[in-house]
């Protein structure tokens, strides 16, 4: 007889699994490139076949993993610069970032569908620093729960996110918090055009939600206001401190398509921009 969590989650908000097993996979590797043990401890509690999903994506974990640690490392620099800002971790799932970057003196602001806090609630809990709020990027509603763009800077996250989302909708999004939060950093990951219409995506295979949204260049999000690109890296763009830490069989994986197939390599992309609302907003 067990006690796992019984899990109810609509197709968007059920992908929030990918990254929790694979944070909990990574954690268990001899030496892992990011140590995530709450992930352990809450894939055992949820009544969820991840065998099923992912028992012959073992090694594809490593590289979503290496997403969120390049994300942790812009988000750690906004802190070094910031001690005392807020952060906005969007579509937010069961993440752990906080617990990974957290310096004692942030604000953090956990955003996510209904479903998917209704789970998370069942692990997190709120504090003078750390708040849930229900919300869907495209929508504004939820921004006024953040506090004043006086009570900044902000950094707003969303990775794995937007890519679900209609162009439309991600314009929306990004300019609303660009009104609201003006001058405030935005850390996003894209995907090729190309790579949307490819059905090469093993992780994706048993679930019902679709990817819609592509991006080829950061300038394309530039000009939907006065946004402005402060950094973008790929794979291909690993700082050195990283790249020491991929494991022997990704680094030979990585090195060939660097030579052979670098457009696999460029096709995921992460940016972190300066939002800045239109001249006519």
């Amino acid at each position: 007889m067990t006690n796992k969590q019984a899990v109810a989650l609509g197709d968007v908000s059920e992908t929030l699994m990918i990254p929790l097993w694979c944070r909990a996979i990574e954690t268990g590797r001899r030496r892992p490139i990011l140590r995530d043990p709450r992930a352990q401890e809450i894939v055992a509690q949820l009544d969820y076949d991840f065998e099923r999903r992912f028992a012959s994506q073992r090694d594809l974990a490593f590289r979503a993993c290496l997403r969120t640690v390049m994300i942790d490392r812009w988000v750690q620099e906004f802190l070094r610069m910031h001690p005392g800002g807020t952060v906005v971790e969007i579509g937010t799932g069961l993440n752990t970032r906080f617990e990974r970057v957290d310096n004692g003196a942030l604000r953090w602001f956990d955003v996510d569908l209904p479903d998917s806090l209704a789970l998370r609630r069942r692990f997190f809990t709120d504090t003078a620093r750390r708040r849930m709020v229900v919300g869907a990027f495209g929508d504004d509603d939820w921004l006024a729960q953040l506090g004043s763009a006086g009570e900044g800077p902000f950094l707003f996250i969303a990775e794995a996110v937007l890519v679900y989302l209609t162009e439309e909708t991600v314009r929306r999004g990004l300019n609303a918090i660009a009104a609201a939060y003006p001058g405030s950093q935005f850390v996003l990951d894209t995907l090729t055009q190309r790579a949307i219409a490819s059905q090469a995506r093993p992780m994706m295979q048993t679930y019902r939600a679709p990817f819609v949204w592509g991006c080829d260049d950061p300038r394309t999000i530039e000009a939907w206001g006065r946004h402005r690109c402060l950094d973008s890296t790929t794979m291909l763009d690993l700082p050195p401190e990283l790249r020491s830490r991929v494991p022997l069989k990704h680094r030979l994986a990585f090195s060939y398509l660097r030579a052979r197939k670098p457009e696999v390599l460029r096709s995921h992309a992460l940016h972190r921009f300066e939002l800045r609302p239109s001249a006519s907003a």
